[in-house]
């Protein structure tokens, strides 16, 4: 394994995580985001891949050195030479993540939690970061279930020494909150996806982000 492409990628772990869906206006939201400074990029196609957008954030990313991001599918991370791939408890492998780390190498390997248990986990089968949430209400998860907290989200953070990516309803109003718990990210889709001005709502959360 190359260790110095890992710890360039595993530096990217911080700040605001955009979590971008496939959609007619999947490149509209990934140039905002990149543009207001966000440099963790996901690619979320619960539908389906469009190829020809995949590719696209892949040389976007590239050009503003940002890291891309596949959800679900570490295949597909592999085939359009994505910088990881982030895996939930239903996705293939995610109980076998030795498989995966042999197949991706350097790359960014993520995983759902909800637990302080499943935190301690995941950080016991090798990935790089964890994602926890919902923290707050969200109607971009479908399957989130209850809202965890900040006092939820404080618990499971504390399991793990790893990075921790909150997500769940998370914008502008309560991004101080997440902050405050010290983990790593604050992963977002709403918040710039379904905001008028997306590069600004964008260059607000990082600023916020920021401003501690």
């Amino acid at each position: 394994m190359d260790e110095a492409a890992r710890q360039a990628l595993t530096s990217r772990l911080t700040g605001i995580y955009a979590i971008v869906n496939q959609s007619d206006a999947t490149l509209e939201i990934a140039r905002a985001a990149l543009s207001a400074g966000v440099r963790i990029l996901q690619y979320r196609a619960k539908s389906g891949i469009v190829a020809e957008d995949l590719r696209a954030l892949r040389a976007l990313t590239r050009e503003r050195d940002a890291a891309l991001v596949m959800n679900d599918d570490w295949h597909a991370a592999l085939t359009f030479e994505c910088d990881g791939v982030h895996l939930g408890p239903d996705d293939e492998r995610f109980h076998d993540i030795a498989t995966v780390r042999a197949a991706l190498g350097p790359g960014l390997i993520g995983a759902s939690c909800g637990t302080a248990q499943e935190a301690r986990a995941a950080q016991a089968m090798g990935v790089d970061y964890v994602g926890v949430g919902a923290v707050f209400p969200t109607a971009s998860k479908g399957d989130a279930g209850a809202p965890l907290g900040i006092g939820g989200l404080a618990r499971v953070a504390a399991a793990t020494t790893l990075p921790v990516a909150a997500i769940g309803g998370i914008d502008a109003s309560n991004i101080a909150r997440v902050r405050a718990t010290g983990v790593a990210m604050a992963a977002v889709i709403s918040a710039i996806a379904d905001a008028s001005d997306r590069q600004r709502a964008a260059a607000e959360l990082v600023s916020l982000w920021g401003s501690r």
